[in-house]
């Protein structure tokens, strides 16, 4: 008998995660489902997964031409963050995915994943730093940060 589950995770040798598998009962009950590896598969949860799909098609940059040209804006001039540092040049945290996805909507009034966002080291001080963004499977855009001083609040050491 087999059973069909959605899986949750990326599994070697039999799927990635939101793919729909047909497997055998054992391995079902016994492996998959007690490590939270899959679930089993409903209509209901069937109708969750294309919403989902969906909602990833949408995210997505639909065509290579589209990511090149978005490769071409974001290489153009480089991003700039302000934010809060030490009288040292430190900062206060580090920089986040999150903020450099935000400050591309505003910059470029595009929308990127802030998941795509990787950085070389990670960015504790001002000046110029580096960061990737994948733009599509092969299309990788080298992203230049430029960390300016917040202004307002007093930087204290």
């Amino acid at each position: 008998m087999t059973t069909k589950l959605i899986l949750t995770h990326e599994v070697t040798g039999l799927g990635a995660a939101g793919d729909v598998v047909d497997v055998k009962d054992g391995y079902a009950r016994n492996f998959l489902m007690p490590r939270g590896l899959a679930t089993p598969w409903t209509k209901g949860g069937q109708r969750q997964l294309d919403q989902i799909r969906a909602a990833r098609g949408k995210r997505a940059i639909a065509s290579i031409e589209e990511a090149q040209a978005l490769k071409a804006s974001l290489e153009s001039k480089p991003l700039v963050l302000a934010e809060r540092a030490g009288q040292n040049g430190r900062l206060f945290g580090a920089v986040s995915s999150k903020e450099v996805a935000e400050a591309v909507k505003e910059m470029f009034d595009k929308d990127i994943d802030r998941r795509t966002v990787e950085f070389v080291t990670p960015i504790r001080s001002l000046g110029e730093h580096k960061a990737t963004v994948r733009l599509h499977d092969d299309i990788f855009a080298n992203l230049v940060i430029q960390v300016i001083a917040a202004k307002g609040a007093p930087a204290k050491a």
